[in-house]
């Protein structure tokens, strides 16, 4: 491998414009011939001029002249045309945001025109990276409240699938944002029906598997993020769309809900808004990752609904194995949670879910996982289950599966039987 590429040399606006007229003063050139004794003198030491003002001392420069036209707000189409770099370096990006900002509210040709010139000069890395410091992304959200609509017809939702797939669901909470404000019903111009088509068009698309997907990616993020979307509400939004689910005896939602609960998982969390396909639109949910948020969910009757749902799909053991999950998961070091659990039927769930499908091997280790955690630091669960015969279904399931076979070892242990290991 070679050495790595040195980076290019920089200049300010004011220090090419100072060497200019030195050339003029000190040597005595003419303008035209200052002007390109800098340039080339630049040029051989490898500076990059891409984003400087190269015109004769004296002279209008179109690209400056349009950016004291739009700070009077008097045009903005002709910044289309201009030099992108020159018009970042001098503030373009930053202008232009301000002025959309200003026009979002509106629904004429003055924001078209708007976004076309932010279009325009959004043109590398730095000018991205300014439109992001300066709200950019929040402000493109706001434009889709008024314009979803718009944005719609310009086939926005083949955009933000295409995004997301190419990036592999990674982080970029402002797609989740646009996908929540473009499915939300908050355009009094927007009938609620037709809300609901776009969630039928973003389905046809594939965006619940993408969305899954960036699920399954999960993201490590600050306990504050997980707090927040907490706080916002996202939890009760998943745990609503379990009991519909229940009640439509949708499976695929099923499962994708008790997905969606089963990250919660210490100091992580699931930073993004995450759209789930049902009768009546596509649903999100921000789910998080602290303990506070477990019991959260077991105080707003999580732990019956589950047990509920499971109740609705007792033939569909892809669903119970998701359910066996969470309840897994919120028991995890949390007594209090593992007595509730059992108190809501979640041992009579292993025990039948074991015996009616012998044969899922992800459903038995799931349950197995999920015993374990209800006796862990509950002796008294210890005796209920083994009174209701789990361990009968658990060494069933450690001899049928291998892969069932240290998660069935740990909680025949955990139940304290005699020669678990065995």
């Amino acid at each position: 491998m070679g050495p790595a590429k040195a980076a290019a040399r920089t200049i300010s606006q004011q220090a090419f414009d100072e060497m200019v007229q030195e050339n003029i003063d000190d040597l005595e050139m003419d303008p035209t011939e200052a002007l390109e004794d800098a340039i080339q003198t630049l040029t051989l030491q490898g500076v990059d001029l891409s984003g400087i003002v190269t015109c004769v001392p004296g002279e209008s420069n179109p690209v400056m002249d349009c950016l004291g036209k739009l700070k009077e707000k008097k045009t903005l189409p002709e910044i289309v045309e201009l030099n992108a770099p020159i018009a970042t370096k001098n503030g373009a990006v930053e202008l232009v945001i301000s002025i959309c900002s200003k026009l979002r509210e509106e629904r004429d040709r003055g924001l078209a025109s708007a976004l076309n010139a932010l279009a325009s000069v959004i043109h590398d890395l730095q000018s991205s990276e300014i439109f992001k410091e300066n709200g950019g992304p929040r402000l493109f959200c706001d434009w889709q409240r008024v314009l979803k609509e718009s944005f719609m017809d310009l086939k926005i939702d083949e955009l933000i699938v295409q995004i997301l797939k190419e990036h592999n669901g990674g982080s970029i909470p402002s797609i989740y944002d646009a996908i929540r404000v473009i499915l939300s019903s908050d355009d009094n111009r927007v009938i609620a029906s037709q809300v609901f088509g776009y969630a039928r068009k973003f389905a046809k698309l594939g965006i619940a598997e993408v969305l899954v997907e960036s699920l399954r990616e999960g993201l490590n993020t600050p306990d504050e993020i997980c707090r927040s979307v907490a706080n916002s509400g996202g939890i009760d939004v998943v745990l609503r769309c379990l009991d519909d689910s229940g009640v439509q005896g949708n499976d695929a939602v099923a499962r994708a809900c008790c997905s969606l609960l089963s990250k919660v998982k210490s100091r992580t969390s699931i930073y993004m808004t995450c759209s789930l396909v049902t009768a009546q639109s596509l649903l999100h949910a921000n789910l998080t990752g602290s303990d506070a948020n477990k019991s959260t969910i077991v105080e707003k009757r999580g732990m019956d609904r589950l047990i509920n749902l499971s109740a609705r799909f007792s033939d569909d053991p892809s669903v119970l194995q998701e359910v066996m999950s969470i309840i897994c998961t919120l028991c995890l070091r949390s007594p209090e949670n593992a007595a509730r659990a059992i108190e809501s039927g979640a041992g009579d769930l292993a025990i039948q879910a074991m015996q009616n499908f012998p044969e899922s091997d992800q459903l038995q280790r799931n349950s197995c996982f999920m015993i374990r955690n209800l006796v862990a630091r509950n002796p008294e669960n210890r005796k209920i289950l083994l009174s209701n015969g789990i361990e009968e279904v658990i060494r069933k399931a450690k001899q049928r599966h291998k892969s069932c076979k240290d998660a069935a070892t740990d909680a025949l242990r955990d139940l304290g039987v005699d020669n678990y290991n065995s």
